[in-house]
């Protein structure tokens, strides 16, 4: 019915849309550069004093790179004979909205906005193409992607996901199973604050999410880092905890296979790939925060052990972890990143009556709004021994690269589980909205309620498409810290606004604890702090970027 809805030559507008986008954010790098490295090099400190622009400048280019892996798939979809309403109508509203931000105001959260005026770049090349996608983002287009969507219900999205056979197959079977096996039970977990079940986390275990791209050579399945994205996004999808569970194995998992000794190699990855062994990374503490190089945490070697003593803070499923991915000051006289090492930290595992049962370690639990069933944990050590052999890689000095390097494939793993509580927020929106019945009317079909559901669809697609773009230069073995930034930074709003809009559906009852949406608003909020807060997000990218200009 709604052919006409589509509009003309919609992929060669896509792919306007992205170009016009892509010119623009080049502009504003300009700009931006001029302010913060006029002798061609990045002034540290003008940009920190210019955080503003230079953060509006990486929202802008998340945008155009959003636009852009957009423009890419429907083209691939196109060719196939597959690029149909339910994909044509999300990718053109998005587009209108993105390039409208773009002109007239980007939301970097809830109060502040950047607009190209505040850089003196005129951004009025972009209205004509706006014009003439305006049409694509009426209400009646938005009405009737709230149509494909209830007809979708169920499904793992809206839209086709241009994966490959294997892949699609992956997502339909994590799909199945969080709907079996995880959503019906995630609230009353959150609500009872309890630790994730172990007969869960065993049929995790054998579906072998904890080895998903740990090499068949040491257990794993061998696979690439967009698996990763599905089956984090599925389950996240039940709840961000289970979505969760993989990332610390797959942070330790690779800083043992990029870094490890052989024997490291040989004794710990089966071990993590099948789940006998539960990791933690334990790297933030009270004082330090994203500033990682200042940390204390010291180790002291000793008799054929690390004696390690400090504080750290934040450590996701310390209790329950056998390992820890341990980053320590190892060279006392050092101030910076360069004295830092990473210690295999083995422990035995805790108990609810007795979490911390190892010598020299004592801990207490962080009471958390969401992002619960592993819970947050303040760690002490007095005196903590970690083998001698279990330094990672057996050199010390080495810990602040070995764990950037993850840092890629962690923020990649964080845009998924963002777009799998978002998809759960409009899953749970949708369905209210459709039953709900006032003034004689589904609420769906009152306009207002209608345009936040279409626009999560459309925000959603994107950030999809942005992530698994990501994940695919990871697969490739290219350098991904910027596409991995975007992507987790774009993701974690679109998961904050459509929760956000979720409840706001709801009404009044959706600020009741006992509503699942309550739990989402809870949950989406953590994303735009843990692994890489909003802010210094954004600092990496623009960093990156006028790095890339100059």
């Amino acid at each position: 019915m709604s052919a006409d809805l589509i509009l003309p030559d919609l992929v060669s507008l896509l792919n306007d849309a992205a170009r016009e986008a892509e010119g623009l954010a080049a502009r504003l790098r300009e700009a931006v550069a001029g302010r913060v490295a006029p002798d061609g090099r990045v002034d540290r400190k003008l940009l920190d004093a210019e955080q503003h622009v230079a953060h509006g400048l990486a929202w802008a280019a998340s945008y155009a790179e959003t636009l852009r892996q957009t423009a890419a798939w429907a083209g691939a979809l196109s060719a196939q004979g597959r690029f149909g309403e339910a994909e044509a109508l999300p990718a053109q509203l998005l587009a209108f909205e993105y390039l409208s931000q773009l002109v007239g105001g980007v939301p970097m959260n809830q109060g502040e906005m950047f607009r190209p005026g505040d850089l003196d770049v005129d951004a009025q090349a972009l209205a004509p193409l706006i014009t003439r996608l305006r049409p694509g983002a009426s209400q009646a287009v938005k009405a009737r992607i709230v149509e494909l969507l209830a007809e979708a219900r169920g499904r793992p999205s809206l839209e086709a996901s241009g994966l490959d056979e294997t892949l699609d197959q992956v997502r339909d079977q994590f799909c199945a199973f969080t709907a079996e096996r995880i959503a019906p039970f995630a609230h009353g977990w959150h609500l009872r604050d309890e630790l994730i079940p172990l007969e869960l986390l065993k049929e995790l275990a054998d579906l072998g999410v904890f080895g998903l791209t740990v090499s068949e050579a040491y257990g794993g399945a061998g696979m690439g880092k967009i698996a990763m994205c599905v089956v984090s996004e599925a389950l996240s999808r039940g709840w961000i905890g289970t979505g969760s569970l993989g990332t610390r194995s797959e942070i330790a998992a690779e800083l043992i296979l990029a870094n490890g000794t052989e024997e490291q190699k040989a004794r710990l990855l089966p071990a993590i790939a099948s789940g006998e062994i539960i990791p933690t990374a334990v790297f933030t503490e009270p004082e330090s925060g994203s500033d990682l190089g200042s940390l204390r945490t010291r180790a002291v070697l000793e008799d054929g052990a690390w004696k390690v003593t400090g504080a750290k803070t934040w450590i996701t499923h310390a209790a329950r972890a056998d390992l820890m991915t341990l980053l320590v000051r190892t060279d006392p006289a050092s101030k910076d990143h360069r004295g830092l090492s990473m210690l295999l930290a083995e422990k035995p595992r805790g108990t609810d009556a007795d979490p911390f049962p190892a010598p020299g370690m004592s801990g207490g639990e962080i009471g958390v709004i969401g992002y619960r069933g592993m819970k947050e944990y303040e760690l002490a050590f007095d005196g903590f021994e970690v083998a001698e052999a279990n330094l990672l890689g057996g050199q010390p000095g080495q810990g602040f690269a070995q764990l950037m390097a993850t840092f890629e494939s962690a923020r990649i793993q964080t845009a998924a589980r963002a777009i799998g509580v978002g998809q759960a927020a409009l899953d749970i929106a949708l369905d209210y909205a459709l039953e709900r019945n006032q003034f004689g009317q589904a609420i769906a079909e009152f306009p207002r309620v209608t345009n936040k559901l279409a626009m999560m669809a459309a925000e959603l697609l994107g950030a999809r498409r942005l992530a698994w773009f990501a994940a695919f230069a990871k697969d490739e073995g290219r350098r991904c810290d910027l596409e991995a930034g975007m992507a987790k930074l774009v993701g974690a709003r679109v998961a904050w606004a459509a929760a956000d809009n979720a409840v706001q559906i709801h009404g009044g009852t959706g600020f009741a604890v006992e509503q699942p949406v309550s739990r989402l608003l809870a949950d989406a909020r953590i994303l735009n702090i843990f692994e890489g807060a909003g802010e210094i997000q954004a600092q990496v990218i623009a960093r990156r970027l006028l790095d890339g200009a100059n």
